[in-house]
């Protein structure tokens, strides 16, 4: 049967890889991507039925206009990836002064999921990226008073993203699932190539469990769970998304930035 999956991030990496195979199915795809040019060579190169939908994810304007967009165009959205991630940038402060690591790779898709969950059945699955690298969040820099360098930023926000799955999930028992997976560590992506300088490990990886955690059986009943591709298991994240206090505090941290921005 049929799917329409949106993924973020669709113009190149393990995203656009990960919408070729699923187009390859039969799915309907919706495209994110920031650059239109991008996203039209994308689409060309996807083929089968999909859409375009452009934005910038460091502003959360744009955030709401394209959910705002899907919404209008659709009545059901059987899947969400929320892939799009940075890691290494030349400012990396948003216009509203926060670092855009947390904006894009946490409260993008934080507040993109919250305004799709209307249109995402019981039976839905909201696929959040997440990584090996994962870090205790300093609550400043989250909230944009505080510098981090990149790797630092970029750990602290994956660990973000995978609390919030967590924590969505524990509001929405009876669903859709929500996880979080690190897809493999060095993954031939752009962010891999400029943040690390090596080449990376094949796409398809990742591609491969993702079509899996959004659409497999595996994950049918694994909501609010973290899934390591590393160790090709379930497992726990880093120590820290267990404390209850931090994991509150993050929560707090990420609802006071999503209201502020919005």
């Amino acid at each position: 049967m049929s799917k329409v999956i949106l993924i973020t991030g669709a113009t190149d990496g393990i995203g656009l890889v990960t919408a070729k195979a699923l187009t390859a199915e039969g799915h309907t795809l919706l495209l994110h991507g920031r650059s239109a040019a991008k996203l039209e060579a994308a689409a060309k190169e996807v083929g089968g039925t999909c859409e375009t939908y452009s934005a910038d994810l460091t502003r959360m304007s744009e955030v709401v206009s394209m959910a705002d967009n899907i919404r209008s165009s659709h009545t059901r959205l059987d899947a969400v990836i929320n892939n799009a991630g940075v890691l290494k940038l030349n400012d990396p402060k948003t216009p509203d002064g926060y670092d855009a690591r947390f904006m894009v790779n946490t409260f993008a898709p934080y507040a993109l999921t919250r305004a799709l969950l209307p249109i995402i059945p019981k039976e839905g699955r909201v696929v959040n990226l997440s990584s090996a690298a994962q870090a205790p969040v300093d609550l400043e820099a989250l909230q944009g008073r505080k510098s981090l360098d990149d790797m630092s930023a970029y750990a602290q926000s994956k660990l973000a993203i995978t609390i919030w799955s967590a924590e969505m999930a524990k509001e929405l028992p009876d669903g859709p699932v929500i996880v979080a997976v690190n897809p493999g560590s060095l993954l031939a992506s752009k962010m891999v190539k400029e943040g690390f300088g090596v080449a990376g490990n094949d796409l398809s990886i990742g591609a491969d469990i993702l079509r899996e955690a959004a659409l497999g059986a595996s994950f049918a009943n694994a909501s609010g769970q973290y899934f390591d591709n590393d160790s090709a298991q379930f497992a726990p994240p880093h120590s820290a998304a267990s404390n209850a206090d931090h994991a509150a505090q993050v929560m707090r941290g990420i609802k006071e930035a999503v209201k502020a921005l919005s």
